[in-house]
């Protein structure tokens, strides 16, 4: 995928997937909603440890269910589109992280329980996790098998913009507004990206870079966390 090639080859046009594609859509998106459920329902302590097994399961089955992630590559290109792309969207979050402590009444307090997180493992064990399975295996499998199998069904950017909303929905678990648009505008520009042909390669640098640079080197918060 690191080939420049648009994310999952050719495909067939909208309407025609095969109905083996669509159960192992339903099945994999009804596993990604149960394990969201399971991260961040689950005991606070063991946050990171459960968002990890996460990610190497759903990236496990994005890459048996698409044999052409199996060939992805990072290469220059990809590092520095990625990188690129990360900055971007970091700058989105600090207009957004304003706009949401004022517009909502929880804003302050739900941005602030995400960045607490931070707190529970060492900051090198953290970007360990974020950049080589969490970052990663979210591409693989939100865009590189979901994003790619919704676009079979419904066309480009109706299929992306229901990618979209499945990454945000994902999130309605927690309870936490803020949470649930932040990962609804992020989901929204890796799968925009997606849709007009990004590698896989830069998709994994681009989600790798921002988390790691906004949970831990930059956060968006200006508040200690306690």
């Amino acid at each position: 995928m690191g080939d420049g090639t648009a994310p999952g080859g050719p495909s067939r046009p909208a309407d025609e997937s095969a109905p083996g594609d669509e159960r192992v859509l339903a099945a994999g998106l009804g596993a990604a909603y149960a394990a969201f459920a399971l991260v961040f329902r689950g005991p606070k302590d063991r946050f990171w440890q459960r968002m990890t097994r996460t990610g190497l399961a759903l990236g496990s089955l994005a890459l048996a269910a698409e044999p052409e992630l199996r060939r992805t590559r990072i290469r220059p290109r990809d590092v520095a589109a990625g990188l690129a792309s990360a900055a971007a969207l970091h700058g989105v979050f600090q207009v957004g992280d304003r706009l949401a402590r004022r517009a909502m009444p929880k804003g302050d307090d739900e941005i602030q329980a995400m960045y607490a997180l931070r707190g529970l493992r060492p900051d090198a064990e953290l970007a360990a996790r974020l950049a080589l399975i969490i970052g990663p295996a979210e591409e693989l499998f939100w865009r590189g098998l979901v994003g790619k199998r919704l676009r079979q069904r419904y066309g480009t950017w109706r299929g992306a913009a229901a990618a979209a909303a499945a990454y945000g929905g994902a999130h309605a678990v927690t309870g936490n507004l803020t949470l649930v648009g932040a990962a609804s505008v992020a989901g929204a520009f890796w799968v925009a990206m997606d849709a007009l042909g990004a590698p896989m390669g830069t998709l994994v640098v681009s989600h790798a870079a921002w988390d790691v640079w906004t949970f831990l080197v930059a956060p968006t918060s200006s508040r200690p966390t306690s």
